[in-house]
């Protein structure tokens, strides 16, 4: 996918403009289905929210209700999450069907390399491996797999996915498992093979497998009835794409020099991230330095494959052809004698900018919702109040 999704602005103006809600609507479950493949370039800030509504609604209106705009609702919940709860979206947000320690806390290595026998989770790891990302459905299905029938607690699970995702997005990827274990929602999320036959293709059918049982039987093991017997196949056909905390070495991805001068002495800088690659406001003064910055500290914990490097690094290089890799406190040292440096607010890397950082909000679609909101529907309910047509959003 990092292949065909283009690292560019043009690129996801394009992908606006081919959407078509009707058909998004109908078919948005089906893993061949009408879906906009925008999830990378709103992760990785090239569009907003409110880029692909209004790009939409310049071809026709729609319901604050349409599915679309549900879904745009879902990625602001997320962060409203993120924002009122902040590193406890890392751990359950309560109790789901067994004690966190009934769950494994290490991913089997089967799963990792797509040879469990069951085809709709190998191929859901070997596309997550070629492409960078995955049609939601599959994803639910991959997690509700390794949660409920192989009873590996959700991070772990949670942790390994959005590595290997091009759209991996803490708040989205967490807070999705989180869902459909049933720590962050009201029930597990389960499947069955039926489900896999309806919206995938026919090599995903799991006819025969552990999946194809009653809901019955399946909730029963989600609650803690004896684990299906389970014979991984062999020898291990897919190999885990590794992954860096660093970037590759032909990037030229070096720090500041801090033995010369410092950067932006008695003037405005611009830091665009990996989580804002776009242009720089237009109320900056004329000689703003625009530098593009990746946190060690950030890829230490969360670290990607060489793919998803290049992809962003891409597109950072229009916005900053001055780009640096570095820790927190030499960034703070090069920048220290800066007039002032601004940046978009983003909790991925917000922690360890110096104080002196000033944060411009993240841009939003949705009305604030100042208090936080235990589920999807209450958020919602509060967030669209009084909205009858998506154009009031805008």
């Amino acid at each position: 996918m990092a292949g065909t999704l283009l690292p560019s602005r043009d690129a996801a103006l394009a992908r606006i403009a081919r959407v078509q809600p009707a058909d998004y609507a109908r078919t948005r479950n089906h893993l061949e289905g009408a879906v906009t493949g925008l999830s990378p370039y709103l992760t990785h800030g090239l569009v907003t929210l409110h880029d692909v509504l209004a790009g939409v609604l310049e071809r026709e209106p729609l319901a604050i209700g349409h599915k679309l705009v549900f879904e745009l609702g879902w990625r602001e919940f997320f962060r409203h999450v993120w924002a009122h709860a902040g590193d406890d979206i890392l751990n359950s947000l309560h109790p789901g069907p067994l004690p966190d320690s009934a769950y494994d806390p290490v991913l089997p290595q089967d799963i990792r390399e797509a040879r469990t026998g069951v085809p709709v989770i190998d191929q859901a790891v070997r596309t997550l491996y070629a492409t960078g990302t995955l049609h939601n459905h599959a994803r639910m299905w991959l997690a509700s797999y390794v949660v409920h029938l192989r009873r590996v607690h959700w991070r772990a699970g949670a942790d390994w996915m959005v590595a290997h995702l091009l759209d991996g997005d803490l708040a989205s990827n967490h807070l999705s498992w989180q869902w459909v274990a049933g720590t962050g929602s009201h029930k597990p999320y389960l499947f069955d093979a039926q489900n896999v036959a309806r919206y995938a293709p026919a090599h995903w059918h799991s006819p025969g497998t552990v999946i194809d049982q009653s809901y019955e039987a399946l909730e029963r093991i989600a609650r803690g009835g004896p684990r299906p017997n389970h014979r991984a196949r062999t020898p291990a056909l897919t190999e885990e794409p590794p992954l860096q905390s660093a970037p590759p070495p032909d990037l030229r991805l070096h720090g500041p020099d801090l033995a010369q001068a410092r950067h932006g002495q008695g003037r405005t800088v611009w830091l665009v991230h990996p989580w804002a690659l776009r242009a720089p406001p237009a109320d900056l003064p004329a000689d703003t330095e625009v530098i593009g910055v990746y946190l060690r500290e950030h890829h230490a914990a969360w670290p990607w494959p060489e793919t998803r490097w290049r992809w962003v690094d891409a597109a950072m290089a229009a916005w900053a052809p001055r780009r640096w890799f570095v820790d927190a406190p030499g960034l703070a040292v090069a920048l220290a004698d800066a007039a002032q440096v601004r940046t978009m607010a983003d909790p991925h890397i917000a922690r360890y900018l110096a104080p002196f950082v000033q944060l411009d909000p993240a841009p939003t679609l949705f009305p604030p919702v100042e208090r936080r909101c235990q589920s999807f529907s209450q958020w919602w309910t509060r967030a669209t109040r009084g909205v009858q047509r998506a154009q009031s959003l805008l």
